[in-house]
């Protein structure tokens, strides 16, 4: 520690080919809102531009309309969709969980009930479902789903 009190911000990157297919997606997903972009610019290009970003380094389109969504209260961390020209050719080492059951004070058959709706939510919106985790038992049920470009997270 160098005795400081700083505070570390947390924002999520998630790298991605289309920036704007995915943003619709995750805001459905998590309940975020798009990031307006800073001090009265009318597009988050028009920021990058006026912070000397040259228009060489901006991909055509980008900044047009937000590539990043944040909680509508302010309470919880940024999301960017940073295009990049790669393709995703393995699975996430890291993944978001979006925890809408309720915990397992709630009857599993409630929480089924919930987690099987947000997933018929997020596949309407463009996601897949990769397996259903329901072993008897176990006291447990979650689905996990990929979005519209392949990234796992799982809904339980």
């Amino acid at each position: 520690m160098d005795g400081t009190n700083s505070q570390v911000v947390l924002q999520i990157t998630i790298d991605c080919a289309d920036p704007q297919r995915l943003v619709p997606f995750w805001i459905e997903a998590l309940g975020y809102v798009p990031e307006p972009p800073p001090g009265g610019h009318a597009t988050w290009r028009e920021y990058w531009s006026d912070m000397g970003l040259p228009e060489e380094e901006q991909p055509e389109g980008a900044g047009e309309i937000p590539e990043s969504i944040v909680p509508p209260d302010g309470v919880g961390p940024r999301v960017w969709f940073q295009q990049v020209p790669e393709d995703k050719v393995v699975k996430n080492r890291v993944h978001l969980d979006l925890k809408v059951g309720g915990g397992r004070e709630v009857p599993l058959a409630v929480r089924k009930e919930r987690i099987t709706a947000k997933a018929d939510r997020l596949t309407a919106a463009g996601a897949t479902v990769s397996r259903v985790m329901d072993e008897p038992g176990m006291d447990y049920f979650g689905i996990v789903l990929q979005d519209p470009e392949g990234n796992e997270f799982c809904v339980g």
